[in-house]
């Protein structure tokens, strides 16, 4: 029995749409899912009782201080947010009270720092539930992952009685671009009871009425950021007195561009961002890099890790000036349970809408549920990851991505069969 219909997630996912927020900094959202999964009448937990501050990576407190004066401002009440504290996300625990397995799904539910497209002809700007917050969007599905978990938090109220056995963990994970948010909730001991854990992606150049069960070739990756710090000097009365900060940054960023590919598998390596220089007469005291390395598992990625590293420290060794590293985030490969992945498939050809169900795909880029995952099969927990297919207008982090509002019934029905066949 359920009251849920795709007409209700839609109109979540669309409200979630409205506001985005980026990683870190989900006040508002985070704040929407504990009113309305209390409402509910779920135990909910925040901040550091799901997040391990030691394992934070990549947060910005000017950002997130921000976000909270931005919250205050649509209504967020105080306490409210200071119950959230400094971390944002939540996490439902449903305690069944019957003797069972603990399973525990994952929903993302930051967004994209990319400006949404102001076209007409764009769905969410059509249907006026476009983005409201300038230079952030929805562009990689994660409102619609939101919905879809909010449907689970329903419908397990209303199931209550079917009767479902053990624990049920639903975690509202901040921070997934930039693969920020997963690890610090590893760390936090949440999933180390888990039996058995799930988690999907809508979209991902998958047609809408395919599910892929269990995709494959997910790359580690280290995302860090690199800064040089030189000593600023007249450009023109004594350029020797300076040390350049911005050369050794451009050296390292075409020494590390310049990275070998690895002869066991795929690798990746990008330099993003470069930042450097106070004016065009003076020797460059600072200079600044992001950069990321990818490879198909993780002893390719340290690999790739340790050589960027390498060579970055060789560059500001020649050029006399200091180096400073940062990790700002991190994800790693996984295998799938076969388990995990036949009972995904079972229950994905039953679902309404979906007319096939493929074993696998190259997945080809990364995603820190993967470390959630590790964490679990670690403790001898079994896991899964499956991609629900969406059409959509066009790619993942682009200001005219949508996804296809159908598709959210069809994620709902596979985490709601999972939990009939794991909990019931």
């Amino acid at each position: 029995m359920t009251t849920i219909d795709n007409d209700t997630l839609v109109k979540w996912r669309r409200e979630f749409h409205r506001y985005p927020e980026t990683g870190w900094a989900e006040f508002v959202t985070t704040a929407r899912l504990i009113e309305k999964l209390e409402a509910m009448g779920h135990t909910v937990l925040t901040g550091e009782s799901i997040i391990n501050p030691a394992f934070v990576r990549g947060r910005s407190p000017a950002i997130v201080e921000k976000a909270k004066r931005a919250a205050k401002e649509r209504g967020i009440d105080d306490a409210l947010l200071a119950r959230i504290g400094d971390y944002t996300g939540c996490a439902v625990v449903f305690d069944t009270g019957r003797p069972g397995p603990t399973v525990a799904f994952r929903f993302d539910i930051d967004c994209v720092n990319v400006q949404e497209t102001d076209r007409n002809e764009h769905a969410p700007n059509r249907e006026g539930f476009g983005s409201t917050n300038p230079g952030y969007m929805h562009a990689c599905g994660h409102d619609g992952h939101t919905a879809i978990g909010l449907g689970v938090a329903r419908w397990l109220v209303e199931n209550r009685d079917m009767p479902l056995k053990g624990v049920i963990k639903l975690i509202f994970q901040p921070a997934e671009e930039g693969v920020r948010g997963a690890r610090p909730i590893a760390e936090s001991g949440i999933l180390d009871d888990v039996d058995y854990f799930a988690c999907g992606h809508l979209g991902c150049d998958i047609p809408s009425g395919v599910v892929v069960a269990a995709p494959e070739r997910y790359l580690s990756t280290l995302k860090m950021d690199m800064r040089f710090k030189g000593k600023a000097a007249h450009a023109g009365m004594e350029p020797h007195a300076g040390k350049n900060a911005l050369l050794a940054a451009c050296n390292a960023t075409v020494q590390i561009m310049s990275l070998p590919t690895h002869g066991e598998g795929m690798t990746r390596v990008n330099v993003g961002v470069l930042k450097a220089g106070e004016g065009r007469n003076v020797i460059p005291s600072f200079a600044e890099m992001q950069v990321e390395v990818r490879g198909e598992n993780e002893k390719i990625n340290n690999y790739m890790t340790e050589e960027a590293l390498r060579r970055a420290k060789g560059v500001a060794q020649s050029f006399d000036v200091e180096l400073e590293t940062e990790v700002m985030g991190e994800a790693v490969d996984f295998i799938p349970d076969d388990e995990m992945t036949a009972y995904v498939t079972d229950i994905a050809q039953t679902v309404p809408g979906v007319k096939e169900v493929q074993r696998t795909m190259n997945f080809n880029g990364s995603e820190d549920a993967t470390l959630l995952i590790k964490r679990v099969q670690a403790h001898g927990g079994k896991a899964a990851y499956f991609v629900v297919g969406s059409d959509i207008p066009a790619g993942h982090h682009q200001a005219e991505f949508d996804i296809d509002e159908k598709q959210l019934f069809t994620g709902f029905s596979i985490f709601t069969g999972l939990l009939k066949r794991l909990s019931a």
